[in-house]
């Protein structure tokens, strides 16, 4: 695959995700977050991930990841802050964090079937 393969299936599953988490945020916030803003917030979500050590969390004896959606939905809302994104609430955040993994999981099931 060539660099500029992977680069438009990047772009397009991030656009999936960026669908995926608007369908799944409630509707009073489906107005409140701008299509840049959820690309944004799911540029931080993956660095956040890559740097965290999440990834490379050794699952527990069910086969789960405890992931502190609390913590990720602040260090969101802190992010936005210190790029001059403006100012957000991590309740609100959280939507963005559980709707980006439940996509995941989504793509996880239909691979699984």
């Amino acid at each position: 695959m060539t660099l500029d393969e992977e680069l438009l299936m990047d772009a397009e599953d991030d656009r999936q995700t960026i669908e995926y988490i608007k369908n799944y945020l409630p509707q009073d916030l489906k107005e409140r977050f701008s299509e840049e803003e959820l690309y944004y917030f799911l540029d931080v979500l993956v660095e956040y991930y890559a740097s965290s050590g999440i990834l490379d969390a050794k699952p527990d004896k069910d086969g789960y990841i405890d992931i502190d959606i609390e913590s990720i939905a602040e260090h969101l809302a802190k992010q936005a802050k210190k790029d001059k994104m403006g100012t957000f609430d991590p309740e609100e955040l959280r939507w963005i964090v559980e709707g980006e993994m439940e996509y995941g999981e989504s793509l996880e099931e239909e691979e699984g079937n």
